[in-house]
This record gives structure tokens, sequence and C-alpha cells, in this order.
């Protein structure tokens, strides 16, 4: 290559070389169909990061290890079908191809299966999700609420087409029948957690008022599976979901051996779907058993206290004295009354005619005659005694009355003008009692004993000086005393 007229690399340079020139977008289609050619089916181990779903339901995320990344795609149809929900930190083995993305020149693994590299990373996990949701007291027992002994209304969140609902209505309907409601949930798989944590805040949204009756107790049933088949119910939203309920919840998922989150944050724990209708009603047989048990127990106790209540009555009544000899008692001391009693009625008789004749013999015209002449000299003379002493309280009375009335009347603001006084009152005829009170400029009423002058206020302090000739007014004259009516006296 030299330098001409064209500059570096010209026409001459590319006349120069036989090689073909890609397009980007061949060249790139090129590597896409080598890399899928020969990578077309791979297995990656690697720890996910930057996991996220999209709207469409696309799984987006990464594939690490210590030394390198790679990108990788879970397309929505393959990313439902997942047994567990893919988080950070989680190392899995992806089965799948790898291919390019051109518009990025990027390299990128499209994953068609997907699962734990391991039990013991899924243990890990559950591990560390445990220890979090602890810390919290979502486990704690003081949480706990008791089962009802007979609930009326049973909710079951679990499968509709499995055999656990089967199971279960069945142990409920040999024991105890109850009404029971199913809530149909995905018991596995993508959408399972929230379907189930759904359907438990769903039975507590209940109110009962509907025709839709409110559940006394819950039970969250699922068979036996693997850990990646139970996984749904270690998930945090249905964890918390059972941890907040206010209808006590019993939790039957897996076998007996299996254990999950959703166990600790229940009310009880069952070993297994049948388990749980075991746990949540007793037995009607045995309960109508103990019934009539507890019946025939009562008639027997009720019978031996009679007889008891019997035997004690007739040894009381053997200390209680005959009837016969309490009444022989009384009608013997009846007799001895009745025998008295016309003697005693004689007696005071004679006693009542004795004291009648006294009274007759102490009684004479003339005795009655010497007292009413006596009586009347005593009427008349107190008769006498009243009128001057009725004259002389009246006359007492007036006295003092005419000396109240002269006190008040010394009393009144008119005698304190004759003495020398003045009142000052304002244009609206209030009294003026303070200097403070008034302005310069304001006018005022000075009243004397024998008349009123109008005056001005110049200074502050209440020196005035009259502003015109004074016109006296005269005083009001005093009010006529009423005569007395003809015939009326006074008591003055």
């Amino acid at each position: 290559m030299g330098y001409d007229d064209e500059g570096w690399g010209g026409q001459g340079a590319e006349n120069a070389t036989n090689a073909h020139a890609f397009t980007v977008s061949e060249l790139s289609n090129n590597l896409k169909r080598t890399v899928e050619d020969i990578y077309g089916h791979v297995r990656v181990r690697g720890e996910l990061s930057g996991v996220k779903r999209a709207a469409s339901g696309h799984l987006y995320f990464g594939l690490k290890d210590e030394n390198a990344v790679m990108d990788g795609v879970c397309w929505a149809g393959q990313a439902r079908k997942l047994a567990f929900n893919p988080e950070d930190g989680l190392e899995v083995i992806c089965t799948g191809k790898l291919t390019t993305y051109p518009a990025r020149s990027k390299y990128q693994m499209v994953v068609e299966k997907m699962e734990p590299a391991g039990a013991g990373a899924l243990m890990a996990l559950l591990e560390e999700r445990k220890k979090k949701l602890a810390a919290e007291g979502l486990f704690e027992v003081s949480r706990k609420k008791p089962i009802p002994y007979l609930p009326q209304v049973i909710g079951v969140v679990t499968s509709p087409t499995g055999a656990v609902i089967r199971d279960i209505l069945h142990r409920l309907s040999d024991r105890f029948p109850r009404h029971v409601i199913v809530w149909p949930v995905l018991v596995q798989g993508e959408g399972a957690a929230a379907q189930v944590a759904a359907a438990i805040r769903g039975f507590n949204a209940i109110d009962g008022t509907g025709a839709v009756p409110r559940p006394d107790l819950l039970i969250v049933a699922r068979g036996g599976g693997s850990i990646e088949d139970l996984w749904a119910f270690n998930e945090e939203i249905v964890v918390r979901a059972a941890a907040e309920s206010a209808i006590p919840l019993i939790s039957a998922v897996g076998h007996e051996t299996d254990t999950t989150l959703i166990d600790y944050a229940s009310d009880l724990r069952a070993p297994t779907p049948t388990g749980a209708a075991e746990m949540a009603v007793p037995v009607k047989a045995d309960l109508d058993y103990t019934l009539a048990d507890f019946g025939k127990r009562l008639a027997f106790q009720r019978g031996r206290l009679i007889t008891d209540r019997r035997e004690r009555l007739t040894h009381l009544a053997r200390a209680l004295p005959k009837p016969r000899d309490l009444l022989g008692l009384a009608s013997q001391r009846f007799d001895e009354l009745s025998e008295r009693l016309p003697r005693a009625l004689m007696a005071v008789a004679r006693i009542q005619e004795s004291r009648l004749n006294r009274l007759v013999g102490a009684l004479s015209l003339s005795s009655l005659k010497q007292s009413i002449r006596y009586r009347n000299e005593r009427l008349t003379s107190v008769s006498a005694r009243l009128n001057p002493a009725y004259a002389t309280k009246l006359d007492r009375l007036g006295e003092r009355l005419a000396a109240q009335g002269r006190i008040l009347e010394s009393l009144s603001f008119e005698r304190v003008l004759d003495r020398g006084y003045t009142m000052v009152t304002d244009a609206g005829g209030h009294p003026v009692t303070a200097a403070a009170s008034l302005a310069a400029g304001d006018r005022v009423d000075v009243r004397f004993r024998d008349g009123s002058v109008s005056m001005q206020v110049e200074g502050g302090e209440a020196g005035a000086k009259p502003v015109a000739a004074p016109k006296p007014k005269q005083p009001a004259p005093a009010p006529r005393r009423k005569e007395p009516p003809a015939g009326q006296g006074s008591l003055f």
C-alpha cells in the first residue's frame, strides 16, 4: 500500500486484493449460524446474576463464574414451566443453545431448561430465607392461633384436580362432615406461589355477610414431591400470607418428611393432607359415644343423689316432734285461756263501772255554772287589756318607721349636695368618677344644690371653666304625699 493522489489505501488498494467485503449484517448472520451450529445444544453451570422478568414474561439474566459472565434468556413459555423462582446468587444448570444478538454484537444462551445445581444450592437458599423470615418474627410461637375444636366452615387451598382434595373430603366425611369451600390454585410451577398467597388472603377478606360464609379454619395442602416441586411453598409471598392470616391455618404440604417454610408460619403443621383433615375435626362417632356415656353417668348420679337426699330427709324427719304432740300442747293452753277469759272480762267490767260511778258523782249543775262563770270573767279581763296593748304597739312601730325615714332622707344625694358637694356628669348623663376619663374639649354638667352649669374641659387633669352664662336648673319638685283615704288612720 502506497501513497498516491487518492491518499493512503485509495483505489489502488482496493484493486490490490481479492478479499470479499462483508456487510455488517452478513458477517453478523454468518457468525450467528456458526455459533448455533457448533453450540446448538449445551449445558452450562453458573451462578444467576441480574435476574429480571420482563412484562412479556421473558426472563433475562446473567450466568457467571469466577472469571466470566454470559448473558442468558428464557422465553416466557419455558419460564412458566420452571419449578422454582430464579433468584440472584442461585447456582443453576441451564440447558439450551448459544446464539448471538446481532443488534448488540453480543452472544447469549437461550435456556430451554433450568434446574438448581443440586439440592445443596436450594437448601442453602432455603436456610438463608428461613433465617431472614425468622428474624422478622414470622415463626414466633406467640403468633400462633388455637385451632377451633369443631369448625363450621373449612376453607381448603389446593389443586382441584389432584388426589389431595379427594382425600381431605373423604376423611372429613368419615370423621365429621363439615361445609368445605375449595379455592383452586396451582401447587407447582410458575405462578403457583402467587395463587396460593392470593387464596389465603382471599379467604381472610370474606366478611361472612354475603352468600359465601367465612371459614373458621384454613387448610393449605399439596401432595408429596421433590424440593423443586414443593418450592412454591417456600416463597416469601406464601409464608407472609400464612403468617398474616387472621383465620387459623393448618399447613399440609408434602409427606411427613417434607418441610417447607409455610409449616413454620402456619398455626399447625400436619404430616399429610389426610392428617390435616383429622386435626381439623373430631370423630363424630367418638363424640356420640362420649355424649351417651356422659348421659348414662348423669342419669346414674341423678338417681343416686335423689336416693341420698331421700334417706337424709327420712333421718331428719325422725328427729322432729310429732304433729299431734305440737297441737296437743297448743290445744291445752287454748283451753286454759278460754276458762280464764270470762273471769277477766267480768273483772274489767267491774273496774270500769266503779270509775264511771265516781265520775257521775262528781258531775253536778252548780259545778258546771261555776266553771262557766270563771271562764267568762277571765275572757273579759283579757279583752280589756288587749286594746291598750295593741295601741301602744302601733305607736312604737310608727316612731321606728319615722326614724328610719329620716335616716334614709339624710343619706340621699340631694342632702350631700346641701353640704357643698357637686356631681359631674358627661354628655350622656353618666357620672364622672375619675379625671383620667376626661379629655380636653369634653363637655360636662356640674350639678350644685340649687342647679347645674355646663363646662368644657381645658386640661388633661379636669381643669374646667364655665363656657356660657349658667342657667340654673330648677330642682325637681318633691313628690306630694298622698293623703290617706277618709276613715283610714295613720301610723305617725
